[in-house]
């Protein structure tokens, strides 16, 4: 056995702490994507092409997206998944669980640090103290009186200590940029004043260069960083052009460090201070208050130059005060490569100072995990619960660079959803799944797509037989290990007609592909929660030995006693779900007995409609495990009440909801995008319901006085229509902060189910439609003027067939097939009448 193997596994099964980054821009920012491999701008750029970081970074961005290694190719692969896509990718690969971000770079359209709450477990801010002057000074004195140093510093000073230090938790000056290390602990006032009349005298938009101004700065800054113990990191080493690089060398600081006030400051010297590693090694060394971050040297440097820096940094700092960060900037991708080359070079250092006999095997394991977590953890008194391997968190290969597998583990699962809303997998020895699978997929008949409930085979009338193959694509950003079977991973899969096309009958790249539409018509993107209802089911054996099955008890609504008799259950299935990284907000008993509901956090619409794939998994393995059966069928008994999934949408640009409008300026609460886009779906509904709603038994859910929204209308809280108009607690008095659809449930393909209600939305934004008047009572008092909805799935297909925008939108292949299969579910269970309870073993 390789003797540095157990080495090798910390380092590729290690928490990742991020402790300096920056925000990712919008796919349709400015910032050009090649920003991602240099730090050259202008002129410069034509040249990164034939840059050894260029070359090997975008080799291993191909690798990670499948796709030939060609700027082109991974900016249209870019493109075509959508920006929510590739983070997703990225970051799963990365194994990052948290991550600190300086957002003073201002980049065009760079997402706000909500969006990124959607990809990090935890996300912490870094104040750049330059930014703050700058605001400062753009937005003008208070009052308008005329800047006086005493009155700047009296407002920088209330700013920087007005910001919440349980989100910010350190300071970062650029100095380096603007006039070099070289800080004067003891400018004048005088010097100090001039300074800001410069700056001043230099007009908007503001930027500081004068050097005692800045020192000023500096120092007052300092000062309450210590008052408050909060680290200061500092831009050291080499940068982009505007940095004179002889200034960034960081023995220029010593006299900052000499200065007795500042003994007990904590400075982080940032990016390795390369080409002065050996410098920022030897301050680290003899000055208690100066700890190393090598962010932006790794990954930028070529890998010769890269372990060489980082070897520096350890041949004099102590391993407590050496840091990881990525200095990922603009792009998803910079924060892979980060975490990628990060885990490479620190194998490749550790494992030569164990060659060398510097530090045992045991000493270098330590090393690793305070090199990768713990020290930025302690340093920036990061509190978040760590976020194992085990816990969700796919990291990479140091060898491959391609998710590896944790430890034990000897099967994958490839999964997928047809278009009858079965989960159905594959499984594959973890050899070949990493060897062969993850590059070339595996076979699948076209026949996949067509089949129903009823029948493991093609339905007439969806022009899919029997003949030809695709191939199973996985994504490896879904990956994840089993908690309840922890020998096996699990892995969601895409539908390519070879690798790298995707074959139109795909129900995820169908979501893909409308929510791209959906961006670049409106620059709007789709966010979800689902609310998942079930029931749980124990066997009891009848006379004649046929199994039945009956609800676990018999409680109400929120009943506590539920709870109690089901905690231990629903504990378990909980953990799971944590351990797959799927947030619940609330789970409660409903109203039928032995029912439950798992309410889940909102995210972006892919991700939603993958987590809820993996839920559904976890419910129904934890309930087999305690002999029970989870099943999420509409109606799983005539007699009692039924299970939804009920969707709850908002619309968000830039990170930003935007669904929601503002108190007495906008009608209902709603913005006018959030109008529009919700009188689509409206007008659409009957249509939609062919996905969300997609076996006959659906509609025996579907009836008035039941809550699951029988009529074609929408009210404000009116939980008896099908689309609700939200204002969880928290939102603005006069605001609704979502909308609620109730006509979905859990046979539903939740990626189709996304992608009808957005190609909806899309022609209520093109057409600008206005909502009628909200219901605000039960609409079947007034069922003389309110639509019905369809009253069975043959009515929803008619609705469908005549639907042209869905089918445009859609497609037109795929649309054909969903008909179909519906179809098809229609005839059999009429001719069957007692068949819909078998559904339970499929739903």
């Amino acid at each position: 056995m390789d003797q540095y193997a157990a080495l090798k596994a910390a380092v590729e099964t290690a928490e990742l702490v991020d402790a300096h980054a920056h925000n990712i821009v919008a796919l349709d920012s400015t910032f050009p994507f090649i920003s991602c491999f240099s730090e050259a701008t202008g002129d410069a750029l034509s040249a990164v092409p034939h840059t050894i970081n260029f070359k090997r970074s975008l080799k291993e961005i191909s690798q990670l997206y499948g796709a030939n290694s060609s700027l082109d190719v991974v900016q249209e692969y870019r493109s075509n998944c959508g920006l929510e896509s590739v983070t997703s990718k990225c970051l799963a690969a990365a194994g990052i669980s948290a991550v600190l971000i300086d957002n003073g770079l201002q980049l065009d359209k760079m997402l706000n640090i909500e969006w990124h709450k959607n990809f990090f477990p935890y996300v912490g801010r870094i104040l750049r103290i330059e930014h703050v002057a700058e605001r400062i000074l753009g937005e003008g004195s208070p009052g308008g009186a005329p800047w006086t140093l005493d009155l700047f510093t009296k407002s920088f000073l209330d700013s920087l200590k007005s910001y919440p230090f349980c989100s910010f938790v350190g300071f970062k000056s650029i100095a380096a940029y603007r006039s070099g290390l070289e800080i004067n602990t003891n400018v004048s006032e005088k010097d100090a004043e001039e300074g800001l009349n410069e700056v001043l005298r230099a007009g908007k938009p503001v930027r500081i260069a004068n050097k005692n101004f800045i020192d000023h700065i500096f120092i007052r800054a300092l000062e309450v960083a210590q008052s408050f113990d909060l680290p200061l990191q500092i831009h050291t080493g080499f940068g982009d052009k505007d940095l004179d690089l002889r200034l960034s060398n960081p023995l220029h600081l010593r006299s900052l460090l000499e200065d007795n006030r500042f003994s007990k400051s904590r400075i982080v010297l940032l990016h390795a201070s390369y080409p002065f590693s050996k410098e920022a090694s030897y301050l680290a060394s003899v000055y208690s208050q100066v700890y190393l971050d090598f962010g932006l040297a790794v990954p930028k440097l070529s890998f010769h130059g890269m372990i060489s820096s980082v070897k520096e940094l350890l041949e004099l700092a102590p391993i407590k005060k050496v840091m990881f960060s990525t200095d990922a900037c603009g792009f998803p991708e910079s924060y892979y490569l980060g975490a990628k080359k990060a885990r490479e070079v620190i194998f490749s250092v550790l494992r030569d100072a164990c060659i060398n006999e510097d530090l045992s095997v045991a000493e270098s394991i330590v090393a690793v995990k305070d090199i990768f977590s713990e020290n930025a953890r302690n340093l920036y008194k990061i509190t978040t619960v760590s976020k194992s391997v085990e816990n969700g968190i796919a990291p990479l290969s140091v060898k491959s660079g391609v998710n590896t597998s944790a430890q034990g583990v000897a099967f994958v699962r490839i999964l997928w959803v047809d278009a009858s809303g079965q989960h159905r997998c594959r499984v594959v020895p973890k050899k070949r799944f990493h060897d062969v699978v993850t590059k070339n997929g595996v076979g699948l008949t076209c026949a996949s797509m067509a089949m129903s409930s009823h029948m493991d085979g093609p339905a007439d009338g969806t022009n899919l037989t029997g003949v030809g193959e695709i191939s199973l694509i996985p994504d490896l950003s879904t990956k994840r290990l089993i908690p309840w079977a922890k020998e096996q991973e699990m892995v969601l899969a895409d539908m390519h007609l070879k690798p790298g096309t995707p074959w139109e009958y795909c129900p995820r790249d169908a979501l893909r592909r409308v929510s791209k539409i959906l961006k670049e018509e409106f620059n709007l993107v789709m966010n979800v929660g689902f609310e998942n209802e079930f029931f749980l089911l124990r066997s009891v054996q009848v006379v004649d030995g046929k199994e039945n099955w009956l609800p676990i008890d018999a409680t109400p609504y929120c009943s506590a006693a539920a709870a109690d008799a089901a905690f231990p259950i629903l504990s378990e299935i909980m953990a799971c779900l944590q351990s797959l990284n799927i947030s619940v907000e609330q789970l409660h008993a409903e109203s039928g007995n032995g029912q439950f509901e798992f309410a889940f956090v909102y995210t972006n619409c892919k991700n939603s409609a993958d987590n809820i794939v993996f839920a559904r998994e976890a419910i129904r393995a934890v309930a087999r495990k305690h002999g029970l059966l989870a099943t999420f069928v509409p109606k799983y008994s005539l007699a009692d009440i039924g299970s939804g999934s009920h969707v709850h949408i908002s619309l968000s640009e830039n990170g930003q909801n935007v669904f929601m409008g503002r108190s007495g300026e906008t009608r209902y609460g709603i913005s006018k995008v959030g109008e529009e886009f919700m009188a689509g779906v409206l007008d659409h509904l009957p249509s939609i319901l062919a996905f969300t709603a997609p076996v006959p038994n659906s509609y025996d859910r579907i009836q008035p006085n039941t809550w699951s929204g029988a009529y074609l209308c929408w009210g404000v809280e009116n939980k008896e229509a099908p689309l609700r108009a939200a204002s969880p607690p928290g939102t603005p008095d006069g605001s609704v902060s979502n909308f609620e659809i109730k006509a979905f449930d859990g046979c539903a393909n939740p990626h189709l189910g996304l992608a009808a209600i957005m190609a909806a939305g899309i022609d209520g934004l093109r057409r600008k439609l206005a909502l009628p008047e909200p219901i605000d009572c039960n609409p079947h008092d007034f069922k003389d003027k309110v639509a019905r909805l369809p009253k069975s799935l043959a009515e929803s297909v008619e609705a469908l067939e005549k639907d042209t925008v869905l089918r445009d939108l859609i497609g037109e292949k795929l649309l054909v097939a969903i008909i179909g299969v519906r179809k098809a579910e229609v005839k059999y269970y009429s001719e069957n009448k007692d068949a819909w309870k078998n559904l339970i073993y499929k739903y």
